[in-house]
């Protein structure tokens, strides 16, 4: 039985033009017309309207795509295991959670072992201490969001531990961004007021990242519910 996109819209409370969107981008299967020109969508297509609007608030719209391409193409195994990468990074970003976390706790000497008594460490190693890839730390640092010292014989940029706090929570802030109101001006103020030894303000960074985390988590369990759901109405798993 055909549906019209109006009830559709109305059940998942959007605009018929997102409808149209999905289809455009190839998210849906192939919309057949009727002899006056007018869309029409199937039981099916309401199953796939349902998947993208419960998994858009955990993945983002082009992930969505190419997952339910797969779908289409009857190939699940390949659909789960994007949404599976998507679900590490999401855990990578706790991982990092944590270490701002635990570096807070530890303001004396944040995340290095008490028998380091190295006073500078390459921007390799501070990668490798606080999980922030290499090109983002070169880029921050070319923004402004933070400042390094350079050895004089090398010019290799000198990281002390403070540096340690300072990279998790900007990592914090921008993770958070869509939940909280941190632009990039926004950050660079906090970041240069910010007191690291004011452990409320700087525990409360960690927390809202950490909150925003679990939010996206739930978000993206109910998008996976939804999208095997899907797989079972189309017969794909058992």
């Amino acid at each position: 039985m055909a549906i019209r996109p109006i009830d559709i819209a109305r059940k998942l409370n959007i605009s018929t033009s997102s409808l149209r969107h999905y289809e455009d981008w190839g998210m849906i299967p192939k919309v057949e017309r009727s002899a006056s020109g007018y869309r029409i969508y199937t039981d099916e297509h309401v199953a796939y309207f349902e998947c993208i609007r419960a998994m858009a608030n955990g993945f983002g719209i082009w992930l969505i795509a190419e997952v339910l391409k797969k779908v289409m193409a009857k190939d699940v195994d390949s659909a789960f295991w994007l949404v599976n990468k998507a679900q590490s990074s999401l855990h990578n970003e706790k991982i990092i959670c944590e270490k701002t976390m635990l570096s807070i706790e530890e303001t004396s000497a944040p995340l290095l072992s008490q028998n380091d008594k190295r006073e500078y460490l390459t921007i390799n190693e501070i990668s490798k201490e606080t999980g922030i890839p290499v090109t983002t730390i070169r880029h921050w640092e070319k923004v402004g969001l933070i400042t390094t010292p350079r050895n004089k014989e090398n010019r290799y940029r000198l990281f002390n531990k403070n540096h340690i706090l300072q990279i998790l929570v900007i990592h914090a802030l921008k993770t958070s961004l869509y939940s909280y109101p941190y632009s990039l001006d926004g950050i660079k103020k906090i970041i240069q007021e910010l007191d690291y030894n004011n452990v409320e303000k700087v525990s409360k960074i960690a927390n809202d990242f950490q909150k925003h985390l679990d939010q996206i988590n739930r978000y993206q369990m109910r998008g996976v519910q939804y999208l095997y759901g899907l797989c079972e109405k189309l017969g794909l798993v058992k």
